[in-house]
């Protein structure tokens, strides 16, 4: 179910640079790099999302 939440979640409007800019910086890690901290790229949006919020 979080899934398919995360398909239709949009960033907040305040956060939405924020949110852009953890992700590049997520989709510009080496795959080596995801392994080391164990991160799969179904996780960016997620992640990016809680990057943003801090």
């Amino acid at each position: 179910m979080g899934f398919l939440t995360e398909l239709f979640t949009r960033p907040r409007p305040n956060e939405e640079q924020r949110y852009r800019s953890a992700m590049v910086l997520l989709n510009g890690m080496s795959n080596a790099e995801r392994a080391d901290i164990g991160i799969k790229p179904a996780d960016f949006p997620r992640i990016a999302r809680r990057m943003a919020s801090r």
